[in-house]
């Protein structure tokens, strides 16, 4: 019998706390339905509760009927680890978690407890597994899952005296090798991703000291595909021992109004101000619901070809981000101002040049 090639996609960041969902999903919903694997990162929980946990600038809960759209847009599965899942604490996850299960999306990387959290998950595509692992790189610490302890699955990563409470900028050594492999070998799969929470954020181009190790580990570990998101703007794509790393992939769909001035939180409306100094930018009034970095305009959904041989051809289809935050699959010019950009940031990372080949709508990386 003849086994199938599977194409999988992946996107970076989902924020969906605002109404109509399909609408903001559906510029790059056409895409993900043409895959047999979409996964992208949740990143908000998704809950009617109101608690606020402490000791980070904590994101609202989004509305648990948006749940449904990722389904109807083509997720397979998403990724949980990151560092706002917990912040409308246990209830939060327990509610997201529902609510992917009753829809029909496949999740990993939040739990009422490490163990839980921690857990793949294992996706069957023509009589072939494969597994799916989520971790949080950057904090807060407070949202680490554990013993009895809901929240997310985690790596850990300090700073240059041994510190991992630090703001995840000054995050530099990657250095829980040991977990991250035991975890990898104890899957029973045919190609493992793995998925990293990780990066600076609101930064252009920039890799953290420990990213490409942390990514490079797993990789060495038996993983086949690393993905990485959080910083909100697209990163660089490194191909390593054969595999494909995508450091960052950008905003997968984020629309939020937590983000924009006139917050009613304190917290939020403090981290819209300090961001600007923090990271030197104004963002375009024309994004109201996705302020970032005017770079961010570009990202990218990230594809990998699984070939019946085991090969991986490795590719991504460009995506820009128009106002006021909707991503839709970019075509002609602006398809090649963002290839442009994702290879200068990769040249610009101290990443290994690549062969980028646009096509009429995806572009091939060699």
């Amino acid at each position: 019998m003849t086994v199938p090639d599977i194409t999988l996609m992946f996107t970076g960041d989902l924020v969906l706390d605002v109404p109509d969902a399909d609408y903001w999903l559906s510029g790059i919903a056409s895409a993900l339905r043409t895959a047999d694997v979409a996964i992208g990162h949740l990143e908000v929980p998704h809950t009617l509760s109101v608690h606020a946990m402490a000791g980070d600038v904590p994101a609202p809960g989004a509305p648990p009927e948006n749940l449904a759209s990722l389904k109807r847009a083509g997720f397979t599965a998403v990724t949980l680890a990151g560092n706002h899942i917990a912040d409308c604490g246990p209830e939060g996850i327990a509610d997201t978690r529902a609510g992917l299960e009753r829809v029909g999306v496949l999740h990993t990387g939040a739990g009422k407890d490490l163990n839980e959290a921690a857990r793949p998950v294992i996706i069957e595509r023509s009589g072939r597994r494969i597994a799916l692992l989520s971790y949080n790189l950057v904090g807060p610490e407070i949202a680490w899952a554990g013993e009895g302890r809901a929240g997310c699955n985690y790596l850990r990563v300090e700073t240059a005296d041994g510190s991992a409470i630090a703001p995840a900028a000054a995050l530099e050594r990657f250095n829980d090798h040991q977990r991250l492999a035991e975890d990898i070998a104890a899957v029973e799969a045919d190609l493992v991703v793995v998925a990293l929470h990780k990066g600076i954020v609101h930064t252009p181009a920039r890799l953290a000291p420990y990213e490409r190790p942390a990514a490079q580990a797993a990789i060495d570990a038996g993983a086949d595909i690393v993905i990485g998101h959080h910083p909100h703007i697209a990163r660089g794509i490194e191909i390593y021992k054969g595999k494909p790393i995508f450091h960052g992939l950008g905003n997968g769909c984020v629309v939020t109004h937590a983000l924009s001035p006139g917050q009613d939180n304190p917290a939020r409306a403090a981290w819209v101000e300090r961001r600007k100094a923090l990271f030197g930018f104004e963002p375009d009034p024309e994004y109201t619901l996705a302020p970032f970095h005017p770079e961010a305009v570009n990202a990218l959904i990230g594809k990998v070809v699984w070939r019946a041989d085991g090969q991986l051809e490795t590719g991504f289809l460009p995506v820009f981000i128009e106002p006021p935050g909707r991503p839709v699959l970019a075509t002609g010019e602006r398809a090649q101002a963002v290839t442009r950009y994702i290879a200068d940031i990769t040249v610009r990372a101290g990443l290994p040049v690549l062969d980028f080949t646009a096509g009429a709508r995806e572009v091939a990386v060699a």
